[in-house]
């Protein structure tokens, strides 16, 4: 396993892996849970978790924290320095109204970035987390109309002007600040955002440039990133990324497990893998022109005699944009696969135009966007 250091000049070096774990609670016990974090650490030399007060995915009032309280159980067995723990505090969304949150937040307004939303979420999740500090603390999505948000439409004027008018956005000085406060506290050691755009990664910089000793610096972004999922990060947030040291942490880089192929085929009503078992949920994956982009990528895949996982991981984990990849497995045997996929270089494979990376590239051209595109409908 190799590792980096987030956010240019931050001391957080973590592997190049990251083990992700909304599923624990809801498709996986607690102990199966605990299992496939040991397995990671011990055996693989990963250092680096992800989770989240919302946690476990799909949300719900019963499971909510469920996903930190494994983690909890995880970390009671370890030297907690040697653990890279990461977790997110959710953004704006009024339906979250069970989040626990402190006496001075006001539950009825359901999940904001406020400063004492912040700062009531922390607290929470230290004491789930059953630890005394954050390592990186992870804005979940903005608190204002940005469009493109879990396979939306794209920024919309008119959009973010109603939301405006219905409720106005936290400030980000305001954010900034209540992190600022946690930091110096000690609870929390770095903050990222997570499903950003172009415009809060540079707001954000502009503040700790010119006013460091007032806001933190961001070190980085947790967004979605696949080969099915390019677009949105590449076009715009990978410069603004680059030039300001934040690091690219990438879900979802299977594409809500699309691109493991396992959907490709006809799966039983009681099928345990996602997308069958939550009716609904990531329909972007299954409801676009990303099922044609899906077979491309994974024929390709075979004709190399490659798993369609290991060639979309290992294309997502030796990309020059990434920092650490953020993998998700239910089972042991996924978690080998996942792994596995790291000793994998797409660029040494040669194929009969040149190099695999040039076939990508190709297919790229004809699905740049699948997840966003709806498929045409029939023609008579």
């Amino acid at each position: 396993m190799d590792y980096v250091r987030l956010g240019g000049d931050s001391d957080l070096i973590v592997s190049k892996v990251c083990m992700g774990t909304m599923t624990y609670g809801i498709q996986n016990t607690l102990e199966e849970g605990v299992a496939l974090l040991d397995k990671s650490f011990d055996d693989y030399g990963i250092n680096f978790l992800d989770t989240a007060e919302i946690y476990p995915i799909p949300p719900n009032a019963e499971t909510q924290g469920d996903t930190d309280r494994c983690v909890c159980e995880f970390l009671k067995k370890r030297n907690r320095s040697d653990v890279i723990l990461a977790t997110k505090v959710a953004g704006r969304q009024p339906m979250l109204k069970y989040l626990p949150r402190g006496e001075n937040s006001n539950p009825e307004e359901g999940a904001d970035l406020t400063r004492q939303q912040i700062l009531d979420s922390v607290d929470e999740s230290l004491k789930r987390l059953g630890t005394d500090y954050i390592d990186l603390l992870q804005l979940h999505w903005p608190g204002r109309s940005t469009g493109g948000l879990f396979g939306a439409s794209d920024f919309s004027p008119s959009e973010y002007e109603a939301q405006f008018r219905k409720h106005a956005p936290v400030a980000l000085k305001e954010q900034l600040s209540a992190l600022k406060e946690l930091i110096d506290s000690g609870k929390v050691r770095y903050f990222g955002v997570s499903n950003e755009t172009p415009y809060g990664i540079c707001a954000m910089a502009a503040l700790s440039d010119h006013f460091p000793e007032l806001y933190p610096k961001c070190v980085s972004i947790q967004n979605s990133y696949s080969l099915v999922v390019r677009k949105d990060y590449e076009a715009g947030c990978a410069e603004a990324c680059y030039h300001h040291d934040v690091s690219l942490l990438p879900y979802s880089p299977l594409a809500g497990g699309t691109l493991s192929g396992k959907y490709r085929k006809d799966l039983p009503d009681d099928s345990t893998a996602r997308l069958t078992k939550f009716p609904g949920y990531m329909a972007r994956y299954l409801e676009s022109e990303n099922e044609a982009a899906v077979n491309a990528y994974c024929e390709l895949a075979e004709r190399y005699n490659l798993t369609p996982t290991q060639f979309a991981l290992s294309w997502c984990y030796h990309n020059e944009l990434v920092a650490s990849t953020i993998i998700g497995a239910t089972t042991m045997e996924q978690l080998e696969e996942n792994i596995k996929a790291y000793d994998l270089h797409l660029d040494e494979i040669d194929v009969e135009d040149g190099i695999m990376l040039d076939e990508i590239s190709k297919i790229y051209k004809r699905y740049t966007d699948p997840t966003k595109a709806k498929n045409d409908p029939p023609k008579k």
